[in-house]
């Protein structure tokens, strides 16, 4: 896996991964107006929603149910001093589907944050401490 992120005198930054994909990076440094951008931080969080909600999906499809809506809710704690780090994550699923169980959902939730998601797991390995709820809607 590679990346290349650049900077050309102003933000945003710019990264491109191996496969051409391109993301955005920005903050208020000079406090001069509202980011347009997320910040890396920002896409970390994305990222542990996306990471887990791919595998859900994935497991869910492999026992043939069908998924309307999938969606996830994070809320982070970061510490007060550099580096600002999370120190704790709370996601909240909410799955609408015809034919899926609470007790399955909860399952395959369960599944992919403590087996698959390798987010989650680089998250856990620098101390945060992840939780998550799930609910049928």
């Amino acid at each position: 896996m590679q990346a290349k992120v650049t900077f050309k005198g102003k933000l945003p930054l710019v990264g491109v991964n191996d496969k051409g994909h391109k993301t955005r990076f920005d903050a208020t440094m000079d406090f001069s107006g509202p980011a347009k951008y997320a910040s890396p931080m920002d896409t970390v969080l994305e990222a542990l929603g996306g990471c887990s909600m791919m595998d859900i999906i994935v497991i869910l499809k492999k026992k043939r149910k069908e998924l309307i809506l999938l969606e996830a809710d994070l809320d982070a704690e970061r510490s007060e001093e550099h580096p600002k780090v999370f120190t704790a994550i709370h996601l909240k699923y909410r799955l609408k589907s015809p034919d899926c169980t609470l007790a399955e959902f909860e399952k395959t939730v369960t599944l992919s944050m403590e087996k698959y998601c390798s987010v989650a797991a680089m998250l856990r390995g620098s101390g945060c401490r992840i939780t998550w709820s799930t609910e049928l809607v």
